[in-house]
């Protein structure tokens, strides 16, 4: 049966006072005009207490907390945080305490290893791929992977491997490695590779066998550093597939063993919202126990930020 053309009664529709209704944009949220020759920490306390602006202020004060009480922060890097030039900032973060460990990829190895040998790294690989240049530097393909097989034979991860590879090498350029700088603090460092991923494994001297025991070993470095991390702090930058893959396994691992992990703050820090970062990182880890955040903006802008602020803030509150 069909309807009729019937004009809705609105003469009894329920209101309420304004006042009376909760709202989720409130006056004392809003921003302030940032002062001229105000601080770091003045600029971003002027930013609005509202959706990125105020999870960004709670990971800073996730990171402060976790320092000063010992819960720990680990940061997963991709490449893209060493080729735009991170390195140093990094670097200054782990000799303040804000880093208990570091996972990474092949690639962010590489990239680490160019910057301490010879002060830099990215080729261009459109350039490079037509005439079968692309990732054929001779030292970055022998000497990474004599590091790997050499320290893997003597009972070391990839990790271990190439950080203790550059600090008996002392390169020219070691004071902009984090790779050198994990060494010196005994940072550990773990790397999850996946075979054929990197340029590395187009050389001759590739060690499968080295490649995948030494990955093996930093899965299970990692994943007793992830399980040390109650009321800790978890930052996964610049990585969409491989590592947050990694840290979900790494956190199931952990909590299967007793490790509940309770008040575990995660940061997926991107340009991009990608799915693994956003449902391994941010949200799975944390349902009904903690806190998970996605922050999206450039590496190269966002990384100095969070470090200023959280620099900032430990030193005046401490």
């Amino acid at each position: 049966m069909p309807f009729t053309y019937d004009d809705f009664d609105l003469s009894d529709v329920t209101t309420y006072p304004l006042k009376s209704r909760k709202s989720k944009a409130r006056v004392e949220d809003f921003a302030r005009p940032a002062l001229s020759g105000g601080s770091v920490g003045a600029l971003v306390a002027s930013l609005p207490d509202i959706l990125a602006a105020s999870d960004f202020k709670a990971v800073v004060r996730a990171m402060v907390e976790a320092k000063r009480t010992g819960a720990g922060i680990v940061w997963g890097i991709g490449a893209h945080v060493i080729k735009t030039g991170l390195g140093p900032v990094l670097i200054d973060l782990m000799e303040r305490g804000f880093v208990s460990a570091i996972a990474t990829n092949g690639a962010a190895i590489i990239h680490d290893f160019e910057i301490a040998l010879v002060g830099a790294t990215s080729e261009d690989v459109d350039e490079a791929l037509g005439p079968g240049r692309f990732g054929m530097a001779e030292e970055t393909g022998r000497l990474l992977n004599q590091a790997i097989t050499e320290g893997v034979a003597g009972g070391r991860g990839i990790g271990q491997a190439v950080t203790a590879f550059l600090a008996a090498k002392q390169p020219q350029y070691a004071r902009a490695s984090v790779l050198t700088a994990a060494a010196r603090l005994r940072i550990p460092v773990t790397v999850h590779v996946a075979i054929g991923t990197d340029i590395i494994h187009m050389h001759p001297a590739a060690s499968g066998p080295a490649l995948g025991e030494g990955s093996l070993r930093d899965f299970r470095y990692f994943v007793s550093a992830v399980a040390r991390l109650e009321r800790g702090v978890y930052l996964n930058c610049g990585s969409a597939v491989v590592l947050p893959e990694v840290f979900l396994k790494a956190v199931a691992l952990a909590r299967n063993r007793g490790s509940c992990l309770a008040e575990l703050t995660t940061v997926n820090l991107d340009f991009i919202r990608s799915y693994r970062a956003q449902t391994n990182v941010v949200s799975r880890p944390t349902a009904g126990t903690g806190r998970g955040y996605s922050i999206i903006g450039h590496h190269e802008i966002m990384i100095p930020l969070l470090a200023a602020l959280a620099i900032e803030k430990d030193g005046r509150e401490g």
